[in-house]
């Protein structure tokens, strides 16, 4: 049996202690390498998910003020349509009571006869327009002939409309009525009143 002296197995034993540490820290350096990676793509899917989070921010908001835009634009919309309307329906009562008082602006020699003339309620027609009684007493010892201007107004006392009606030859003493119409379809609280009235 061949013995080797101790420094022959010093000799021996130290490439093996060698190739360890050299396998430990190849182990430690993958280690390092893939602890890297991991943080790298962590990094990476946070950075996504911040990213998608301010993309739909961004878009929340966008539709928010779109929506915003539209809602003013039809209020606006709303706005004017509803003030055209309001101007129409002033415009067609101005030459309602244009037209009425050229019909007894033709009268020739006429008298002033509201003292004569009452009015009833007004009320709504089949048709849909306003209607009221007009009613004519002829306080006078003669035959007369009148023709009534009716003013339709809303509930403040401005003008919706103004119509003409006649009533012919009543005899003296006589009561007569007849029904004033509005020229169209009037909404809200409607009164009547004697705009004019001239009997000849």
């Amino acid at each position: 049996m061949v013995r080797q002296s101790p420094r022959s197995a010093r000799r021996t034993l130290a490439p093996v202690t060698l190739m360890i540490g050299v396998t430990v820290l190849g182990a430690a350096g993958c280690s390092s390498s893939t602890t890297v990676k991991v943080s790298s793509a962590a990094s990476s899917a946070a950075a996504a998910a911040q990213s998608l989070a301010s993309q739909a921010q961004s878009a929340a908001q966008s539709l928010a003020s779109e929506a915003a835009s539209a809602g003013q634009s039809i209020a606006s919309q709303g706005a004017s349509a509803a003030g055209g309307l309001g101007s129409a329906a002033a415009s067609a009562a101005s030459s309602a009571a244009a037209a009425a008082s050229s019909a007894l602006a033709s009268i020739q020699g006429g008298l002033d006869a509201t003292g004569d003339v009452t009015l009833g309620e007004v009320s709504a027609g089949a048709d849909g327009r306003s209607d009221v009684t007009v009613f004519v007493t002829n306080h006078q010892t003669s035959a007369n002939h009148y023709t009534v201007q009716v003013d339709f107004k809303d509930a403040s006392g401005s003008l919706l409309d103004a119509t003409v009606v006649t009533v012919p030859s009543l005899a003296a003493g006589q009561t007569a009525d007849v029904t004033a119409r509005s020229n169209r379809t009037l909404s809200g609280t409607v009164k009547a009143s004697v705009g004019a009235a001239l009997r000849y």
